[in-house]
């Protein structure tokens, strides 16, 4: 990589990511190229505030045009050597926005006669929708595929079997977005091999299993590809430290900006001290911005330098990207094209010694040939970048990532609605020319406000230019689009009578109504196929236990003893949340487990303190994420910082990491969840973590409003529907709800003071999760040679609903364990599993689901197979 300078220049190299290890001690480890590819940057977020900053993608950080794009094309080369030459001519490429469109396309490039499309953000009127995910910890709206050509994603020629895919993105991580979206078109669209392409493979040694486990889940081949590989060293405590700084240089940033907006005298000169106001600026509060930003009394800046727009002469008939495919036939048309483009910016850019050429949001590769082609005509040095939606920290030091940040408001009419759009390394950076790159969708009267982007580039360089590419109206849209292509209204929340048994004020279900359609199946099926990898467990339902009158009876009796404990166990975890997220939270239960809770806390706060609290329910899935429409929904009609998550209780803590993983960049939303009973030890929000009896658990949908588990499957579920359930009015003569909620809500008065004393204690004392249960699921999966902890389900909630929904092996239970268990050994003796009972389990009782089932499974450990 050419940046980094040999002889002389190499000398005085700082890492761009010194700035945050020496104050955080985080570390890149891996290759000796890795801290040439990647610096390290700060940003606001609850689950990670170090961000890695590619050097060689042209996202956040300038960089030769031959570079960006070289990089990508050696990624495809090295993909069409491993699927020579005959796969490589079938296969597809698919890139994601908005950070990979032009990398992608590089890379489809590299592979030679590769057709390429890449997700998009932007809906376009009278496009039918090839398919679509989404991108659980994405702060943006979901991935669309809109192809013109709905054959596309099948492969060129393709009879039989489908193309290769390959999926490009700027790094691999977790994995988790790749990985869903894999599944996703799995479904639609099966297929035999995938590829994974990325810059960076920065997966943490336990993730390294994942993609094999995933490809024999799918039954398909997986590879990965990546230039460099590597994982991140974090020191323990390094998001709060990482938290605590990003608020250190936010208040900094805005106490500058406050001082300078009151210095009467103050001059701002071009290229010296407006830069840093512009930085500061960027990173304060909005407050504190306007205030900087305001007229000053004293000497005016000079005026901005003049915007001279480009006529490029586009080839009729080339895409402007990937957003609704682009063929070897469209690279044909385009290469020859590109000389004289870059010839009629040359021209316009006169005596400029230093260019970026500025691509806008998912336009990437565009502007990244045009600054090929002018790379290779001029002796100018020409560097490329892009804008982009993400919010990133900016700090003045050449070992941060990111030195400068331009603010300027969204210019395209995005469907999602209007937003701050942010520019990083262009303030400062000495360019004398700013070639700014957009489709003609996002040349609007915003663009060229006076606190547009051409407006803010024009005060950090000599010369502006605009180069219009026009925006590619596929043969099946009109060719008159509307202003702005909204998505899908979403519906209002599902409320009782109409879907479920719950009075309407207590609850608004953020799901779609799917009572008409079958979805149960009988519990050994779903069971093989959930093991066997032929589906989610989130794709059927199970059919509903219909309990017998012995244990009808059991669950009266647990509801009578364990009422006021319930109750005092929600008073705690309802105050504790009082006090430390607000006066008026919004309770988002976890559908469904969750949701028994949410009502009994809405109840409690208003018969404590008379409040009146929003409650809705919402779908996460494991393996799939949080329904990321519902929390669209919520941000449109709450401020997500009052959003708070409810569940019943923890296990192993699956579903605490998956929504913490899920809303890692959905801005704004905290991820810690408040949950009646913490056995595992996973939050720091509870009622209790003793590992107790939850009647709530006992039942199924007569105990939850009569609501099914949500359902998540790609032919009921579309890119703008809320995750499923159904309503089971048919068993209204068996709903024990609303007697469950009032039995508990009725001792609220009793526990009163107990309630306050817990909660005293608790906002004291050190809550830091233990993840004590984790440790103890795993342990317990290798000693019993399961090798899985998804088949290993702890505590007496999620032990009951291994007895009721799939196919036991066997239930360990604390030695001495008394009434919490009478209806566990009820439900085990029913179903013929055996209860052994251990010493030193930090669980009442822990359900093990038979390892490997198969209808043919045999022998008593259930681990010996007949082969199918």
């Amino acid at each position: 990589m050419s940046e980094r300078a040999t002889g002389e220049e190499a000398v005085d190299v700082v890492w761009s990511g010194s700035w945050v290890a020496e104050r955080l001690g985080v570390e890149l480890i891996g290759d000796r190229e890795l801290p040439e590819m990647l610096g390290l940057a700060l940003r606001r977020n609850p689950k990670r505030a170090h961000l890695l900053v590619s050097n060689v993608l042209g996202k956040h950080v300038p960089q030769r045009p031959s570079v960006v794009y070289g990089a990508g094309v050696e990624l495809g080369e090295r993909v069409r050597a491993l699927l020579g030459d005959a796969e490589a001519g079938r296969a597809v490429v698919l890139g994601y926005a908005e950070t990979a469109t032009g990398l992608g396309h590089a890379v489809a490039d590299g592979l030679g006669a590769a057709p390429y499309l890449h997700s998009t953000r932007r809906p376009v009127a009278g496009v039918a929708r090839a398919g679509g995910f989404e991108e659980s910890h994405s702060h943006a709206t979901s991935h669309l595929l809109l192809p013109e050509d709905g054959t596309l994603l099948a492969g060129p020629g393709t009879t039989g079997t489908s193309a290769p895919l390959v999926l490009v993105d700027d790094e691999f991580s977790t994995g988790n977005t790749v990985l869903n979206t894999i599944r996703v078109l799995h479904e639609l669209c099966p297929r035999e091999r995938y590829v994974i392409v990325a810059l960076v493979d920065m997966r943490a040694p336990e993730d390294h299993d994942r993609l094999n486990a995933f490809a024999a889940e799918i039954g398909a081949r997986v590879d990965l590809v990546a230039r460099n590989s590597g994982t991140v060293g974090l020191p323990d405590g390094v998001l709060e430290r990482g938290q605590a700084l990003v608020a250190e240089q936010e208040t900094a940033a805005a106490t500058d900006v406050m001082e300078t907006a009151a210095e009467p005298a103050t001059t701002v000169t071009e290229g010296e001290s407006a830069a840093t106001v512009t930085e500061a600026a960027a990173t304060a509060p909005a407050s504190a911005t306007a205030a900087a930003t305001a007229p000053a009394p004293a000497t005016a800046a000079p005026a901005p330098a003049p915007c001279t727009r480009i006529p490029l002469e586009w080839p009729t008939g080339v895409p402007d990207g990937g957003r609704h495919g682009f063929t070897p036939a469209h690279r044909a048309l385009l290469e020859p094209a590109l000389p004289g483009m870059a010839a009629r910016i040359a021209d316009a850019l006169g005596d400029a010694r230093r260019v970026l050429v500025l691509g806008f949001e998912e336009l990437m590769y565009a502007p990244l040939r045009l600054g090929t082609a002018l790379e290779a005509l001029t002796d100018a040095e020409v560097r490329y970048s892009t804008t982009t939606r993400s919010p990133v920290l900016a700090v003045d030091d050449p070992g941060y990532a990111i030195r400068s940040r331009l603010v300027f408001p969204a210019h395209d009419n995005p469907a999602d609605g209007p937003g701050d759009r942010y520019a990083y390394n262009v303030a400062g950076a000495g360019f004398d020319a700013v070639v700014a790159v957009v489709d003609s969708t996002a040349d609007t009267p915003e663009l060229h406000a006076p606190d547009g982007l051409l407006a803010r580039l024009a005060a950090h360089t000599g010369r502006v230019l605009l180069a219009v590419v026009p925006s590619y109206i596929p043969s099946r849209a009109p060719a008159h689009a509307p202003d702005r292509q909204e998505p899908p209204m979403l519906p209002e929340p599902l409320r009782g009578p109409d879907f479920s048994s719950y009075a309407p004020a207590d609850i608004g279900w953020l799901l779609q109504d799917l009572s008409g359609t079958e979805l149960e199946a009988p519990t050994e099926e779903r069971e093989e196929a959930i093991q066997s990898g032929g589906a989610h467990y989130a794709e059927s339902l199970p059919v509903e236990y219909q309990p017998s009158p012995e244990y009808q009876a059991l669950f009266e009796a647990a509801l009578d003893t364990s009422a006021a404990r319930i109750a005092r166990a929600v008073g705690t975890v309802t105050e504790t949340v009082l006090a430390e997220r607000g006066p008026r939270p919004v309770l988002v239960s976890l559908a469904r487990a969750g949701t028994p809770v949410g009502v009994l806390m809405r109840r409690w706060a208003q018969h404590r303190h008379g409040l009146d609290l929003p409650h809705y329910a919402v779908s996460i899935v494991r393996g799939r994420g949080i329904d990321a429409n519902a929390l669209r929904w919520l941000a449109a009609h709450h401020d997500p910082a009052d959003v708070v998550f409810v569940d019943g209780w923890t296990g192993k803590g699956a579903i605490t990491r998956e929504l913490a993983a899920a809303l890692a960049e959905f801005e704004g939303f905290n991820p810690e969840i408040a949950v009646l009973a913490d056995p595992g030890g996973c939050v720091r929000t509870y009622g209790t973590r003793e590992d107790f009896l939850i009647p709530s658990a006992c039942l199924n949908s007569t105990v939850s409003g009569l609501i099914s588990r949500t359902v998540l499957r790609a032919d009921l579920v579309g890119p703008h529907d809320f995750h499923g359930a159904k309503f089971y009015r048919e068993l209204a003569g068996s709903d024990v709800s609303g007697h469950f909620l009032d039995t508990v809500a009725a001792r609220f008065d009793e526990v009163a003071d107990e309630v306050d004393a817990d909660v005293k204690e608790l906002l004291t004392a050190d809550r830091a999760p233990t993840w004590e249960g984790w440790e103890a699921v795993e342990r317990i999966s290798e000693e019993y040679g399961i090798h899985d902890v998804n088949l290993v389900k702890p505590g007496v909630g999620e032990t009951t609903r291994v007895l009721l929904r799939r196919v036991p092996w066997k239930i360990l239970a604390r030695r001495g364990a008394g009434a919490d268990l009478e209806h566990i050994r009820l439900l085990a003796e029913q179903r013929g599993v055996p209860v052994e009972e251990v010493d030193e389990l930090p669980y009442t009782c822990v359900g093990l689901i038979h390892p490997r089932y198969t209808k043919g499974a045999t022998g008593a450990d259930g681990r010996a197979v007949t082969e199918k």
